[in-house]
């Protein structure tokens, strides 16, 4: 049975300032941020009812929101206090938190200055992204047609609605064809992520990831860097031609929906999901999951 669409759920969500019921959650059809992309959004995971990295997620939203020329009119802490308030409110415990802000409807054209600034925030339940079975195994990764963009040409910074539109493009490309998702490179021609997570590759011991200069330095990405860290695993941060991942014998992606992903192969080059990956799996989930963690340390397990 498919899974009740977005706008038939039930429930609560924070909308500027109130909790109001699920299905009232809507806005103008003539808001800006639908007709010209001015929304900016985080994906958060809570596990154990804690959301992970709260506060970085938040000032993240902010700063996104002023690259796009608008202030949030809610401070970090007031975000972070609703997000709490609705995941309690939705009652549960692991859960996907969803904020999102946009401009909305007082100007319709390029120029919104005048345009009311709102701000949502949904929490839903949401396993896995992608299939256990593959997962473990390691999912496969076509080659995307869309590239990352120069960021003198948009602000790649942001995690911006309109950064997506090319993801969006390439996941469905990529899935229509049997895989699971798509590398994108950047417009230079280097490797640079997934339609929706970062990507790292394993030779001789060592992690090599792209340099995020032209999209997101993920929140998940810099925790398998410090985590990668604590084991002793040199990371090596730096532009990576797409003919080297013929050398490369792991590969996984990260961020918050994917968590840590093995990956088997990405267009023609093939990976063995190993010992590397499979322990960055394991402490990210215990990084995220500290009360499972000491309850399994607990008793022995």
């Amino acid at each position: 049975m498919s899974p009740l669409p977005f706008d038939q759920r039930d429930g609560v969500i924070w909308y500027d300032g109130r909790m109001v019921p699920w299905g009232d959650a809507t806005l103008h059809v003539l808001s800006h941020g639908l007709h010209y992309a001015s929304s900016v959004f985080e994906g958060e995971r809570a596990y154990g009812g804690v959301i992970y990295k709260l506060n970085e997620h938040t000032e993240r939203l902010h700063h996104s929101a002023r690259m796009l020329g608008f202030e949030i009119p809610w401070s970090v802490e007031d975000v972070n206090r609703a997000c709490n308030d609705v995941l309690a409110a939705q009652g549960f415990v692991d859960a996907y938190v969803r904020p999102v802000a946009w401009r909305g409807s007082e100007m319709m054209g390029v120029s919104a200055q005048q345009n009311a600034i709102h701000l949502a925030i949904a929490v839903w339940e949401w396993p896995s992204y992608f299939d256990p079975d593959q997962r473990l195994a390691g999912i496969r990764l076509d080659m995307a047609e869309y590239r990352r963009p120069d960021p003198r040409t948009i602000p790649a910074k942001s995690k911006a609605a309109g950064l997506y539109m090319i993801c969006t493009l390439s996941k469905h490309a990529a899935e229509a064809k049997g895989y699971a998702d798509a590398l994108m490179l950047d417009w230079r021609g280097y490797v640079a992520e997934a339609t929706g997570a970062n990507i790292f590759f394993i030779r001789d011991g060592v992690l090599h990831t792209p340099t995020p200069d032209c999209f997101l330095d993920g929140i998940t990405r810099q925790s398998v860097i410090e985590l990668a860290g604590r084991r002793g695993l040199k990371v090596v941060e730096r532009h990576i031609v797409p003919e080297e991942m013929a050398d490369f014998e792991e590969c996984f992606i990260c961020g918050t929906a994917a968590e840590v992903t093995p990956v088997s192969e990405i267009g023609p080059h093939r990976f063995t999901p190993g010992q590397i990956t499979q322990a960055l799996m394991d402490d990210y989930m215990a990084e995220v999951q500290p009360a499972q963690a000491e309850a399994k340390a607990a008793v022995g397990g």
